[in-house]
């Protein structure tokens, strides 16, 4: 394979997602050629990009071996979709989360690159069967779901469509690697993937204990931030049982299994996230953090900064 500055990675869409894999991509010295059906939107895309990359430098957290400006000059803009797509092996697509846009950006891209070319999907909750239906060859489909901010928080779950060759999924696989990211493989397609559903899991029973009166909505965050989350930013479940007990996994089963059976059993149905819990849950997090735009942009600039410094000590 060439190296990867010669290689080429169109990015249909320059939101936030776009834009945050644009930035990954070329940390990794690929060439990426962002599109958007907007008109301007790529090129304002690309100015937002270099801000980014310049506060990135400034604060010695850029990613990669090369200065922003050696970065920058790998990324390019484009309004036209067939000359974004010229010499690209990779595309990324990151428009909106609705099934239809999705399907007709596949089906438009399929019809100007070659059957080599690999088609990859930002989305968060769609299944690959669903996106790729009107796709003529399935074989080279897969979804790269990021995790929100991408840059930061490395984890790509990759998830193959039935059709998907293994090849496919092993080169995605090197791909994600090579620029930084931490990919996983799900080996076969499921509603929520596997961080959402393991996510969905920790808010539903969060939300239980807020809504049972149990806890508040200050102190289950406190759960998560100063007790699970601190082990889990380094290990996982699987892991966290394994080293827990004086003999590993095993042992970690014979211990506390029945424990674990009895308190599962007793979980509360799936909450309607909806009514009057709602209201108050919602009530309770606005005192803590108000929903304007100041705040919540403050608390999201302290997450990045905080995930930041994380990223760096996990280095």
């Amino acid at each position: 394979m060439s190296s990867s500055e010669e290689k080429t990675i169109t990015v249909i869409g320059s939101g936030l997602i776009g834009r945050s894999w644009a930035m990954v991509f070329i940390s990794g010295g690929y060439r990426v050629k962002i599109y958007d059906n907007q008109p301007g939107h790529a090129a304002r895309a690309i100015q937002e990009v270099r801000k980014q990359l310049e506060d990135l430098q400034e604060e010695c957290m850029l990613r990669g071996d090369r200065s922003a400006s050696e970065q920058l000059a790998l990324l390019s803009s484009h309004n036209d979709l067939c000359q974004a797509l010229e010499g690209a092996f990779f595309v990324q697509e990151c428009v909106f989360e609705e099934i239809e846009a999705k399907r007709s950006v596949f089906q438009v891209v399929e019809s100007h690159v070659g059957e080599g070319v690999i088609l990859s999907s930002s989305t968060s909750c769609l299944l690959p069967s669903n996106i790729f239906s009107q796709v003529q060859n399935r074989k080279r489909c897969i979804i790269s779901h990021p995790v929100n901010p991408p840059y930061y928080v490395r984890l790509v779950e990759l998830v193959p469509h039935p059709e998907t060759l293994a090849g496919v999924m092993d080169t995605t696989h090197a791909l994600m690697t090579a620029v930084g990211q931490a990919p996983v493989r799900l080996k076969k397609e499921i509603d929520g993937f596997a961080l959402n559903r393991v996510q969905y899991a920790i808010i539903a029973e969060s939300w239980r204990l807020v809504k049972d009166g149990v806890i508040s909505v200050k102190d289950i965050d406190l759960v998560m931030s100063e007790g699970l989350g601190m082990r889990y930013a380094f290990i996982g479940p699987m892991e966290t049982m394994h080293l827990n007990a004086p003999e590993g996994l095993e042992d970690y089963l014979q211990r506390y299994r029945e424990g674990m059976k009895r308190v599962l059993n007793n979980f509360g149905p799936v909450p309607e996230f909806s009514g009057e819990a709602a209201e108050r849950i919602n009530k309770e997090m606005c005192e803590l953090i108000p929903a304007d735009q100041q705040h919540l942009s403050a608390r999201r600039e302290r997450r990045d900064q905080l995930l930041m410094g994380l990223a760096k000590l996990k280095k």
